[in-house]
């Protein structure tokens, strides 16, 4: 299951194959590993520093969030990156992702909230000269951490697999977005709703969120 990549897991909590699912994770979703490379789950698993059995775990946990894609006697390969699933994927995040933080909002634990206003602050200093891809690392942090804090097992996993969806579609066209740590600062505003409390205020950032990158990735096509 995906949970295992939130900010609830600690290092202890981790199995080799939960280590290894977020690192093949983050490169399948930064397109480190590029939409229909080949992936040798020897030689991952030897640059990851793991035996090949945690790393062909973590890959059928990657082929069941449609990252990857097995096929007989070829290989594993990297999904493609469909642009017409822009569409699909935004018209389920602009249900859910409100609903997640309008439940975090009411419903997060002290330490979740202590978390968000971490990241807020965090999120406040992202410069514009920051790399493009540590501002989608932090981007990817905070939905992580806004879905653990609504508190919903479920809702959660669902939401961990569309954000990757979306940011491989965001990592496709990272060289032509020159406002995205504009767009990555946004979230300071909604962290900030969420530990006040502040479901209404909550929900409609978040839908302009998901709206906004909808909008900026449409721009560019």
């Amino acid at each position: 299951m995906t949970r295992a990549t939130t900010v609830a897991a600690t290092d202890t909590d981790k199995t080799s194959a939960d280590h290894a699912y977020d690192i093949i994770q983050e490169r399948l979703v930064l397109l480190d590993i590029k939409p229909g490379d080949p992936i040798n789950d020897e030689k991952l698993g030897a640059d990851l520093g793991y035996g090949r059995t945690p790393v062909r775990e973590a890959l059928k946990r990657l082929e069941r969030d449609r990252l990857v894609v097995a096929y007989p006697r070829r290989g594993t390969f990297a999904t493609a990156v469909d642009m017409t699933d822009l569409s699909s994927i935004s018209e389920i995040r602009r249900h859910l992702e409100p609903l997640a933080s309008a439940r975090a909002a009411r419903t997060a634990t002290p330490d979740a909230r202590e978390n968000l206003l971490h990241l807020a602050d965090e999120v406040a200093g992202i410069g514009d000269d920051e790399h493009p891809k540590d501002v989608l690392r932090k981007d990817v942090q905070v939905h992580r951490a806004i879905y653990y804090a609504a508190g919903n097992a479920h809702l959660e996993d669902i939401l961990i697999g569309l954000d990757a969806h979306a940011t491989r579609i965001w990592s496709l066209f990272i060289d032509r977005l020159p406002h995205i740590a504009l767009h990555v600062r946004e979230h300071e505003a909604l962290l900030r709703a969420i530990v006040d409390g502040d479901e209404e205020t909550a929900s409609e950032l978040t839908l302009a969120h998901v709206d906004g990158f909808e909008h900026a990735v449409r721009s560019l096509l």
